[in-house]
């Protein structure tokens, strides 16, 4: 066994070894090692179904299956070891107008990556699969590239490929502990030896708590039981088989929760039931391998059923074995993929639900973040840092179990996932449920996304076009534009960097200058190492060698940990987590200086308190940090209180506020109006797939500065010719939806950008976009289509922020309550 590596990848499925194999790719071979405690495949691997469904509303993820199904192509060719793939198309049938509104949603953005998407009627349907039922189909789409492959095969083709570029693989070799040395290496110990390496991989599938536990991580992953049915052959598909016809298409019908495909001239059934359990909970026996449950086929009767109501064809035959297997699962589904925190050069690729989809373009993605020092896609929804430590063990149970039962609900933009909540709730939470807070969460915080106004039902209303709560969201838009409205942020990420050396160390990673008087506010930028964004703060000074920052909330593990891997090592400067501290209320509107003024002895006045800065100020007798910023686009304050104050403040303020009308508004209010002002936000509009230029950040960029993390690429990035340009889009002649983000924009038919986000602006009494636009085609007055929900609609370029472009009322130049 080797004794030194630069990288050791640990678990052997098709996930461990497609991380080796692009390890080796990229020019790694001979200093890369997998080690695996039984055989390859011996996990959840072998008893897989191969599907490779390119269908994913994540752009993330759609990119990372998207690159694998290509891979998978050209590996026999490469490697001379056969993957059994078949290309045989993926169906999924519509049953009601939402799931043909989802699948509208999903071709826009399986349109923006490349992905082949056509829609059918029913009887186009009936033509492709005879042995379908369409009665009661509104519609479909099929993916011709689509299909299924074996996963063992694919597997040990990997494996081929990574040993001839000289990747090491050791079966039957137990990893017993995982110690970092004294250089900042790691020391894998097994039960044949030792090796040292720069870097681990962590892709143990079943056993990622376990092989996390080593070294102090509380991994997001616990398997999920999955069962699938293998039938006897039928005779009509042995009969196509003898004539020569194709095989049909992967069929899904998502509103039954299942999957159908032919496998040796039989079926093979794969449902995704309510009450299928979480297993492994305390992890799998060590020696465990192939290993399979008894089946359940009760759980699996209502999705038996459905499937003979589609396709009758499917009862004439008898089930010859159900196979019952662990799937390993994350809370929302989806994997993680990427560095963990608090651990350098320590790599997770876990959780993966769709793991044979995903193996190759986790691979990829995963050796480029190792070898090159970042990932060519954003992969903020695969970031293993997006979930945090309110992730307990109970917790972990219901969301997985709930992300398995929902792999095939129609996946509404504004859906809220009820299992496990509430689970943090601020002092204020109760109080805001009794004035008609409807809920979502947030890294575990509950926060309101919207109020039920007098007569609605206190319940979310989730559609990809204007629901229940478009009326809501406009009655706290027009109170905040011509009151005062309170909005609960306490969910935001907060922390404090102090110390001699806290300026300094600031002022080297940021993009823009940092504040250099005490009460000075910048909004600033951590770019990553090759000039694209990856982090937004709001930075006050609030001493002289104390910074508080402010970031979003459900990035508060991924920022942190980020700050976390500049600190210098000679520890001149403190880092505090206040997240769970501090309370953050965000008052706005024209009468938020008159509602403080009544509660505060302070001076509120544009002269005394300025925009941009912050100072301490009292409500009653409670002390606080007020800040004149906010991200609706009005006068406004957002203040930082003691958390066990809060309620006290909130009383306050709305006892006082009853002559001002004060109200409360939420987050889908406040995105309303952010996109007004054409304000970014961090996984939408900045992203590291695009430079800050690009994403239109020039004034919070400080390039005269000596230097910053990531400047020099920016500016070589800048210097090469900047392919995008982020721009703001009317769109016109919009009725009953609006733009929700990585729709098509088009002129002529080509392909000219991606929307990131939409909303309507309710102020301005528009349907607005951002876009990543061909810089090309990015000059104001520039006329498009883009696609919603599978309609074109005329657009058109138009000057940032269309509502108070000259940012006269947040700044308050004409003194409205002078």
């Amino acid at each position: 066994m080797k004794s030194q590596a630069k990288v050791v990848v640990i678990g052997g499925g098709v996930v461990g070894v497609g991380t080796l194999y692009h390890l080796a790719k990229k020019g790694w071979g001979d200093e890369v090692v997998l080690i695996e405690k039984a055989e390859l495949t011996s996990g959840s691997t072998w008893h897989a179904a191969g599907l490779l469904p390119l269908f994913n509303m994540s752009y993330s993820v759609g990119q990372i299956h998207k690159y694998s199904v290509e891979l998978y192509r050209s590996l026999e060719k490469e490697t001379g070891q056969p993957v059994g793939f078949s290309q045989v198309g993926n169906l999924r049938l519509a049953m009601n107008d939402d799931r043909m509104d989802e699948y509208y949603q999903y071709a826009a953005t399986a349109k923006t990556i490349g992905i082949d998407v056509k829609f059918l009627t029913p009887k186009q349907v009936e033509e492709i699969w005879p042995l379908c039922k369409t009665e009661n189909l509104v519609g479909a789409i099929f993916h011709p590239e689509d299909g299924y492959i074996q996963p063992a095969d694919l597997t040990q083709a990997m494996a081929k490929g990574a040993r001839a570029r000289g990747a090491k693989i050791y079966r039957n070799t137990a990893v017993v502990s995982i110690d970092q040395t004294p250089e900042g290496g790691w020391k894998i110990e097994t039960d044949k030896g030792s090796v040292v390496c720069d870097h681990v991989v962590s892709a143990s599938g079943n056993y990622a708590r376990q092989t996390g536990e080593m070294v102090g991580l509380d991994l997001p992953v616990m398997p999920v039981e999955h069962q699938y049915i293998v039938t006897e052959p039928h005779p009509d598909l042995i009969k196509r088989q003898q004539s020569g016809l194709p095989e049909m298409a992967v069929l899904r019908e998502s509103d039954g929760s299942w999957y159908l495909r032919e496998e040796n001239g039989g079926f093979i059934l794969g449902p995704y039931e309510k009450g299928a359990p979480c297993c492994y909970i305390d992890g799998p026996n060590p020696n465990a391998e192939y290993e399979l449950f008894q089946e359940d086929i009760d759980r699996l009767m209502p999705h038996i059923e459905a499937a003979l109501a589609r396709v009758p064809a499917f009862g004439e035959v008898g089930f010859k074995q159900v196979y019952n297997g662990a799937i390993a699962y994350t809370p929302d589904g989806n994997p993680i993929i990427g560095p963990a925190w608090d651990k350098d050069n320590f790599w997770l690729s876990e959780g993966h639900s769709f793991g044979i989809t995903a193996a190759g373009g986790a691979g990829w993605q995963l050796a480029e973040w190792i070898i090159e020092g970042e990932p060519t896609i954003d992969m903020l929804g695969v970031e293993p840092r997006r979930f945090g430590n309110y992730v307990t063990k109970d917790y972990l149970i219901e969301k997985t179990e709930e992300a398995y039962s929902h792999v095939f609900i129609t996946h509404f933009p504004d859906e809220e996932r009820e299992a496990g909540r509430p689970l943090k709730t601020a002092p204020c939470y109760e109080r805001l449920k009794k004035m008609g807070a409807v809920f979502g969460q947030k890294f575990g915080w509950e926060r309101a996304n919207w109020f039920a106004t007098e007569g609605m039902t206190q319940k979310d209303d989730w559609s990809f076009r204007r629901s229940k709560w478009f009326d809501a969201i406009r009655y706290e838009v027009n109170n905040v534009t011509n009151n005062v409205g309170l909005l609960d942020m306490t969910a935001f990420a907060k922390c404090r960097i102090s110390g001699v050396e806290a300026g300094k160390f600031l002022d080297d990673l940021l993009a823009n200058k940092v504040p250099s008087k005490n009460g000075q506010i910048a909004l600033s930028h951590a770019l990553n190492s090759k000039g694209g964004i990856h982090s937004e703060f709001t930075v006050l000074k609030e001493a002289d060698d104390s910074f508080y920052l402010v970031s979003a909330g459900a990035l508060q593990r991924l920022d942190h940990d980020f700050l976390r891997r500049f600190f210098p090592a000679d520890q001149k400067i403190k880092f505090e987590n206040l997240t769970d501290e501090m309370g953050v209320f965000v008052l706005a509107g024209p009468k938020s200086r008159l509602l403080l003024e009544k509660v505060s002895k302070s001076d509120f006045s544009n002269e005394a308190f300025p925009w941009l800065t912050g100072k301490k100020i009292k409500l009653g007798d409670c002390s606080m940090t007020a800040m004149r910023v906010n991200y609706v686009g009005e006068l406004g304050w957002e203040l930082h209180h003691s958390i066990n104050d809060q309620n006290k403040i909130f009383d306050l303020l709305f006892e006082a506020g009853r002559e001002f009308g004060l109200k409360p508004f939420g987050i889908r209010a406040m995105d309303s109006m952010r996109f007004e002002k054409s304000y970014r936000m961090v996984g939408t509009e900045l992203s590291i797939e695009y430079s800050a230029y690009e994403s239109g950040m020039d004034r919070f960029i400080c390039s005269e500065k000596e230097n910053f993390h990531g400047k020099e690429q920016l500016l070589r990035w800048q210097e090469s010719g900047s392919k995008n340009k982020l721009v703001t889009l009317e769109v016109f002649d919009v009725d009953d939806a609006d733009v929700l983000g990585n729709n098509a924009v088009t002129l002529n038919g080509k392909l000219i950008g991606r929307a990131t986000g939409g909303n309507f602006g309710f102020r301005v009494n528009k349907s607005l976009a951002l876009v990543m636009m061909d810089k090309q085609h990015a000059d104001v007055g520039t006329q498009c289509s883009i696609d919603i929900l599978g309609k074109i609609y005329s657009a058109e370029v138009i000057k940032d922020s269309p509502f108070d472009p000259r940012n006269e009322r947040l700044r308050d130049v004409n003194n409205v309550n002078d």
